[in-house]
């Protein structure tokens, strides 16, 4: 039988025993024989190892990484044939049924989301949030931040001034405590976060999490949520639409040289080598005496093979706990293992550059004339990518960030309140707080120079993406004059399509499936660790499933592509973008005001009259929206819904009284 094109072949790996590849294959022969039906009603995991007789999987690592694996694959689709001794697994196709297609994509987030909220300290941490306790002489629970639908719907229908129904606003979460309630607003974030279709999570990086709350209410209900995290570092059809795509840019520049950006390349060789801490490397021997750097073929091979050398002992002996713990000891953390190795690799790439294009930048006078020359130079051009492209590195995680976490709550989702959080979350005071925020030295820039850095703090452009590949309700049409947040009346802003992503991630694999493929990656003796460092790379759970996917011998990148497409969105802040992304204007043409201090107000009101209201006309809104009640028991749309709460309903409400 030969496999189909689409099938992948998959096998226990060599030192796998024999009784895990017995198990294995019982497991596939299994799993080929399942009805089509569980597509629909989802994969019972535990039967299914309890079925194929698999045994105690802790003292089998290589087979619990391999039987995770697969059934979290069945689980999302993927269908399973056997051919002679091998197990194949097919991929599913899209559905062109929209309704289809977004069931499939909520069942693959469900798997992570559901197993999270079983997880004992995270049910502890909701009965904690829903069991009243006593704040300035009146019981409160999370309840009280939710607002009864009935009551809404009367409210927007007796006329008058609608701003007396709704009165949003948007409330940065720090670590302080929300005065009405006396909850932490991190826990209030946390808490209706759990609401969402996947799973909550944390990563490095920045992140700064915003409540868009209700004045109108006694206890300021929450409407929405949003986030401003680090962005991802590449996404093509952004930094295409940005113009910072390195051979657009290049292809743009030759075109049309210019001083601004002559001056600016120039500048960028020379930078890129003064930020770097270079003690260590000098009373090493790695780099010559300070004076010039001595840019040759055997300088940068030293650099090189440090930088290979202090990779490998980050890997073998990093500590966790250490790394985090330098504070603002920049020296200290430049010479840590992993830095070092950083800031050797860097260097060795900046006097390449540095050693190429200074005969162009370096000779001539005039730097016009220098691009000019440069730019009809293969080599010079190539040297120009790599600069291009730090520079971007550089920039991507500051004057970029993206919205991982943007919608509205019951009743007001009803509303259409997901646009009105996706307003606010890039409002003049969500950008000033931004900004505020962040005017400190960068951990990253800082711990490469052995000294306080910082980086641009002032936003020109925030991205996001559909949840789902069908479409986006939420973002479509989400325009507003920018005369709204003081800028032009002639230039409107909002979330520009700016393509489609890779379907490609992780969100398809569940928490014990991670860790699975963790242990059989330690158990192989790979030097490479993971251990989610900020600074030691983007996305460690994506690497971490690579990692655990090569030890089997399975092909990570086939694996890893979850089958959806997501709509990408990017929301424009500056009319200088590309310039300003990069570096070369130092100063954002803003195309709102940020310094607003009625932006949220005005963001309100344009949302009401364009949208709130129009739907308070069609009377299966008002019935989706009243079906939101606080009574007991409490059916509301923005209570946590634990996988198993048909059964814990009455236990739950029992609790709450």
């Amino acid at each position: 039988m030969t496999p189909p094109e689409s099938s992948i072949s998959l096998n226990m790996p060599e030192a796998a025993s024999d009784r895990e590849r017995r198990a294995f294959r019982r497991l596939g022969r299994l799993l080929a024989d399942l009805p089509p039906s569980v597509s629909l009603t989802g994969l019972d995991h535990a039967s299914c190892i309890k079925s194929a007789q698999l045994g105690d999987l802790y003292g089998q690592p290589y087979l619990a990484a391999a039987a995770l694996v697969v059934l979290d694959l069945v689980d999302q689709g993927w269908a399973v044939e056997i051919a002679r001794r091998d197990i194949l697994l097919r991929p599913p196709a899209p559905s062109a049924d929209r309704d289809q297609e977004k069931a499939r994509i909520r069942r693959q987030e469900h798997v992570r989301r559901d197993e999270q909220l079983r997880q004992p300290s995270v049910r502890r941490f909701i009965t904690q949030m829903e069991h009243a306790h006593e704040h300035r002489g009146e019981l409160v629970s999370v309840f009280n931040l939710m607002r009864d639908g009935r009551e809404l719907a009367d409210s927007l229908l007796r006329g008058g001034d609608p701003s007396g129904a709704i009165r949003p606003y948007s409330q940065i979460v720090d670590d302080s405590r929300c005065e009405l309630t006396g909850f932490g607003l991190h826990d209030i974030w946390r808490y209706f976060r759990h609401t969402w279709a996947n799973a909550y999570s944390t990563v490095p990086g920045r992140s700064m999490p915003i409540l868009i709350r209700d004045a109108a209410t006694p206890h300021h209900a929450i409407i929405g949520l949003a986030a401003i995290s680090s962005p991802v570092v590449q996404i093509a059809q952004r930094d295409s639409w940005m113009g910072w795509e390195t051979d657009q840019f290049l292809l743009s520049i030759a075109a049309e040289p210019t001083e601004k950006v002559a001056n600016w390349i120039a500048g960028r060789i020379q930078k890129q080598i003064d930020e770097i801490y270079i003690a260590d490397l000098v009373r090493d021997k790695v780099l010559p005496p300070r004076g010039k750097l001595n840019t040759n073929e055997a300088t940068v091979a030293r650099l090189k093979a440090d930088s290979a050398r202090y990779r490998e002992k980050h890997h073998r002996a990093s500590n966790v706990r250490a790394d985090r713990n330098y504070g603002d000891a920049w020296t200290e953390r430049a010479e840590s293992h992993l830095f070092r190795s950083k800031r050797s690799a860097a260097l060795a790439e900046a006097l390449e550059i540095a050693d190429y294009l200074g005969q162009y930048f370096e000779r001539e006078r005039d730097p016009l004339s220098a691009l000019r020359k440069a730019l009809d130079d293969r080599k010079a051009r190539e040297q120009m990518r790599r600069l291009i492209r730090r520079a971007r590195g550089e920039r991507v995680g500051t004057v970029v960030a993206d919205l991982t976490v943007c919608g509205a709550v019951p009743p007001y989702s009803t509303l259409a309140a997901g646009k009105l959080v996706g307003a606010l979350a890039v409002s003049p005071k969500v950008l000033l707080h931004y900004r505020t925020k962040y005017s400190r030295p960068s951990e990253i820039a800082s711990s490469m120079a052995g000294r306080p850095i910082e980086r641009e703090s002032r936003l020109a452009f925030v991205g996001t993406t559909s949840l789902y590949g069908a479409g986006s309700s939420q973002y479509n049409r989400l325009f507003w004059p920018a005369s709204v947040m003081g800028g032009p009346s002639d230039v409107k802003l909002g979330f520009f399509e700016l393509g489609r992503s890779k379907s490609f991630g992780t969100s398809h694999f569940s928490d014990a499936t991670v860790s699975a493929l963790i242990r059989v990656s330690q158990l192989d003796g790979t030097l490479v660790r993971v251990n989610g460092i900020f600074g030691e790379g983007v996305n460690p759970r994506l690497r971490k499933v690579r990692l655990g996917l090569a030890t089997l011998g399975w092909p990570a990148n086939d694996l890893l592509k979850h089958g959806r497409q997501r709509i990408v969105y990017g929301v424009p802040l500056v009319a200088n973008l590309r310039d300003f992304a990069l570096g070369i204007d130092k100063e954002p043409e803003y195309l709102l005001d940020p310094d607003l201090p009625d932006g949220d107000d005005r963001v309100a009101a344009w949302w009401m009259e364009r949208w709130a209201l129009r739907r308070t006309e069609q009377p299966a809104v008002l019935e989706a929206m009243r079906s939101n009640t606080l009574v007991r028991p409490i059916r509301h749309g923005a209570r946590v819904r634990l996988p198993e709460d048909e059964e814990m309903l009455p236990f739950r409400d029992k609790g709450t009284d």
